[in-house]
């Protein structure tokens, strides 16, 4: 239950009632099951060059920071009637490198909502990178599981997203549910398989390799896909992610474990065409919980890796 309000306040508007949107999620991939599947990655792909860090250990250069609202609880309002605070104050109490566990981090507060950008545009990457939840949340979460994520093929204007966020596809951060895909912007568009299960929110998709196509928009009953299956470590634990990403498609992998692939990611103009994504910035979101993000590495690949199936 703590897990389904925690989804329900990451949904711009209303939840249809739970009969009504199971009925729509039936309605988009029929009867297939969506049951957790055990899945493996395979074939993972040689770096195609030599690898980067995105996080030096000593500083956050090449990290552009942004807050959303003073107030989080306005950050869905069609009028919040208050400008974001954007890059209006200082935010060296938002944002820091400190040290924990003997080791540099990037240390995200989380009270007030935001991201941190990092200026590189990218494509055709492996990105690793390993988070741990602190022990502060904050209103209007501090009672639900922690939430955060990893945004990527970040492009647009700051704060183009409800005064906090830029628009792109997103590698879910949040207890229960890290590796779910979202789109982040009304104008962002992408496929991937999914199945009904009843157990979640809607839309009650979960990503299945013999899922059913869907396309996931914002503000749609096919808003997300959720995770494969909950691979996240006890929290106080370090975990690592790892996001494949090679033109417009991409593969999420938490802790080992491959839980979505994504494909046909692609920004909708306003005359209804069609733009492939295929690079862009990534942003670490603040988004009501303490966080603590370490050894951010990036290198150059040319081909995805496979998920498959496990056979017991």
């Amino acid at each position: 239950m703590m897990r389904t309000w925690a989804l329900l306040l990451l949904l711009p508007a209303a939840a249809a009632p739970a009969q009504e949107s199971l009925e729509q999620a039936r309605a988009v991939v029929g009867g297939t099951s969506g049951a957790p599947q055990r899945l493996m990655v395979a074939d993972i792909p040689p770096p195609a060059g030599r690898p980067r860090m995105l996080f030096d250990g000593h500083s956050l250069r090449e990290w552009q920071p942004w807050l959303g609202y003073a107030d989080p609880s306005i950050t869905y309002k069609a009028d919040p009637g208050a400008a974001p605070i954007g890059t209006g104050r200082d935010t060296s109490g938002d944002f820091a490198v400190r040290t924990v566990d003997g080791e540099p981090a990037i240390w995200i507060r989380g009270e007030t909502w935001g991201s941190l950008v990092h200026t590189a545009d990218l494509r055709d990457y492996h990105l690793r990178l390993q988070f741990k939840w602190g022990a502060r949340t904050y209103a209007p979460r501090q009672a639900l599981p922690q939430n955060n994520g990893l945004l990527y093929h970040t492009h647009g204007r700051p704060g183009e997203v409800f005064g906090t966020w830029r628009p792109s596809a997103e590698f879910e951060i949040m207890r229960g549910s890290t590796g779910m895909i979202v789109m982040v912007g009304r104008q962002m568009r992408a496929h991937s398989t999914a199945g009904v299960d009843p157990a979640l929110i809607a839309p009650h998709l979960r990503f299945r390799t013999d899922g059913r196509v869907v396309e996931m928009v914002n503000g749609t009953p096919t808003w997300n896909v959720e995770a494969a299956r909950d691979a996240e470590k006890p929290v106080g634990e370090w975990n690592t992610l790892d996001l494949y990403v090679l033109g417009d498609r991409a593969i999420h992998v938490v802790n080992g474990v491959p839980v979505a692939e994504v494909r046909d990611l692609a920004v909708i103009a306003a005359d209804g065409s069609r733009t492939p994504l295929t690079h862009g910035q990534i942003q670490l979101q603040s988004e009501g919980a303490e966080t603590w993000f370490r050894r951010i590495m990036v290198e150059p690949i040319s081909r995805l890796p496979r998920i498959v199936v496990a056979r017991d």
